[in-house]
């Protein structure tokens, strides 16, 4: 389950002549099948997330080669660092259905996973590397494409789900029901009409987010809960032109401590978000026109030492974009990208207004896809960035490949720029410099793609080297953001392996080597392992088992010893450790009712993710899903 993400053919049972190809997107913005593509795109698909019932889209992503998410094996509501390559959260973006996902108040710009359901989800492509070119700002080291579920073919359908679980660490021997999720969906389709709906809730409590320094300590348990709501729209008056709409709440409350070892029974933070959007669609000859519109707004407030700090925020995003098919073989897509963020702090500290931090982006972009028919293909493009506060900024992307005749073979390679601007928070927060510069970074990557044994198996091998020029470092002494100076570099190799069996056994395996610099050793291990068995048992009867190992990992944190209390940065290596989880999915009634059990940790080890902070443990979740 663990790689089941490596995109696959289709096509075992079928003739290789009717095979429906696989699609991706991330790399051109528009459907393009995957031999074609010139990028190594991890898609975990429906298939995919129904192997792995009541699990997070943290822990779904943390499975994907080369993808890191820290505090993914804490309890339910630990924040989260989404490090891809060896890099940082503000130079990861996350898109949802295409749109891009902020908090403009967060430190990194950066969108917390925590506010979205895995239930509501229907696929992920996760693409690493440099995609500035197409995406902007933040997309230095690569882009979590979401698709969230829609509309089904019925004109009525429904779906209800629930799980319960427990939350323990491995110390404990606690196994009661505390971990409860459930949520329900309606939606249909008519000629030109669609609609969907869904509701999800989450309410989760028994482990503390602080570690007792000592078996005599006892910490109070944590909470987390999380409501989240969508509502999609759709309107098709002719085959030319679609209209779609969104709207969503998403909600969370989390109690939570005063840092490593340190519990706290009154912290507590609560996050409100709304997003509206629209993205209407017209196909024309030779080429087709996409708007993706949105504007969020997220409210947070946390209590923590015993008084409150308001955040506030606002995004708007609209991204217009054309496809023109020039020939056969040749597109290009054209586009222009308008961004605005803005925040605002309030606290008995700081009073920060909205109109002090603000800032926008206007880019222009152009991409060109060429795809021959003697396998030679290649994606080049350049986004011209105009900041309102740092100016005119060039990136672009080279990415040739060439799939050897005669062969199941694919060679790429890729040279792409990224420009990160420093966040509304890493600016004018009072732990932010107006000094800073904004981070700009080269990528280098190259391997293969092969389908031996009559494409039962399936490899692929990345290298890659990043160098970042003037990165965004935080000193933990001053408690204050500065340019890292010189060039920080970060090389890796990534290799993914699946191998069908048969039609009912598949095994997928990938592991990731990054050498890292500076502050990106941070919490980033540098041998990562993770494989998956699935079987399909029966026609109802289906058993997933998977296998993770992360290795030791660098950290920093700060003490103030006596007498004179001054800070003394202390550095550590924290253990690696080791994961097996294991799960097994029913199907009662065909295309109704389905149920499964998971196990977590099932070697309930004790182990540290992040310095002081719980795990946990061997836990058990059960399940069903209903379809009306």
């Amino acid at each position: 389950m663990s790689a089941c993400a490596f995109a696959q053919k289709k096509g075992v049972v079928l003739p290789v002549t009717n095979e429906l190809a696989e699609v991706v997107v991330s790399d051109s913005k528009f459907a393009l099948p995957k031999e074609k593509s010139g990028k190594v795109i991890v898609k975990i698909t429906a298939d995919d997330l129904k192997k792995r019932p009541g699990q997070s889209v943290a822990a779904v992503l943390s499975t994907v080669a080369g993808v890191e998410i820290n505090g993914n094996q804490s309890r339910n509501g630990k924040d989260l660092g989404v490090f891809i390559r060896g890099g940082r959260g503000h130079q990861v973006l996350i898109l949802i259905d295409g749109v891009p996902v902020t908090d403009a108040s967060g430190i990194s710009l950066s969108y917390d996973l925590r506010l979205l359901s895995a239930d509501q989800v229907q696929s992920i492509e996760v693409m690493k590397g440099a995609a500035s070119t197409l995406y902007g700002s933040g997309a230095a080291t690569g882009v979590i494409n979401i698709t969230l579920k829609k509309a089904a073919k019925n004109a009525i359908a429904g779906n209800v789900y629930m799980n319960v679980g427990t939350q323990t660490a491995a110390k404990d021997k606690d196994y009661s029901a505390q971990d409860f999720n459930q949520g329900f969906s309606f939606n249909g389709k008519s000629d030109k009409f669609n609609y969907f709906a869904s509701l999800n809730s989450t309410e989760t409590t028994g482990i503390s987010e602080a570690k007792p320094a000592s078996d005599a300590q006892t910490f109070e348990d944590d909470s987390f809960s999380r409501v989240n709501s969508i509502v999609k729209f759709g309107f098709t008056p002719n085959e030319k032109l679609s209209l779609d709409f969104f709207a969503n709440y998403d909600k969370i409350k989390n109690e939570f401590d005063s840092g490593s070892f340190a519990d706290n029974p009154d912290n507590f933070s609560t996050s409100e978000q709304y997003r509206v959007g629209f993205s209407p669609k017209y196909k024309y000859t030779n080429g087709e026109i996409v708007l993706n519109s949105s504007a969020n707004m997220i409210d947070r407030a946390l209590f923590n030492y015993g008084s409150f700090s308001y955040y506030k925020s606002r995004s708007i995003n609209t991204d217009l974009f054309n496809k023109y098919s020039i020939l056969p073989e040749l597109f290009l897509v054209t586009g222009a990208q308008f961004q605005f963020h803005e925040m605002s702090n309030k606290s008995d500290y700081v009073d920060l207004p909205k109109e002090l931090a603000k800032f926008n982006m206007i880019d222009p972009y152009v991409t060109a896809v060429y795809n021959s028919d003697f396998g030679f293909n290649f994606n080049a493009g350049a986004r011209f960035t105009i900041h309102s506060k740092y100016g005119n900024n060039w990136v672009f992307n080279l990415n040739p490949s060439y799939s050897i005749p005669n062969t199941s073979i694919k060679i790429l390679a890729t040279y792409s720029t990224a420009f990160i601007a420093p966040s509304l928070y890493q600016l004018y927060s009072s732990y932010g410099d107006l000094n800073l510069s904004p981070e700009k970074d080269k990528t280098l990557e190259a391997g293969f793609e092969a389908e031996l044994f009559n494409k039962k198996l399936t490899l692929t091998s990345i290298a890659f080297l990043r160098d970042e020029v003037d990165a965004i470092g935080f000193d933990m002494t001053l408690y204050k953001y500065y340019t890292v100076s010189g060039v920080n570099k970060v090389r890796g190799i990534e290799t993914m392996l699946s191998y069908k069996l048969n039609s009912k056994i598949k095994w997928n395996a990938n592991y990731t080597f990054s050498e890292m610099e500076k502050q990106s050793s941070i919490l980033n291990p540098k041998h990562k392992v993770n494989t998956g068995l699935d079987i399909q048992a029966t026609e109802r009867l289906a058993f997933s088992a998977t296998y993770q190992f992360v290795s030791d990992r660098y950290t920093e944190y700060t003490t103030y010893p006596a007498p004179t209390y001054d800070a003394v940065l202390n550095s550590e290596i924290l253990k690696d450790y080791q994961l097996v989880n294991a799960n097994v999915r029913y199907t009662v009634i065909k295309n109704r009712l389905n149920v499964f059990a998971a196990a977590d940790n099932i070697l309930n080890k004790d182990f540290v993710e992040a310095r002081g902070f719980s795990t946990r443990g061997r836990n058990f979740k059960l399940g069903l899903n209903i379809n009306l």
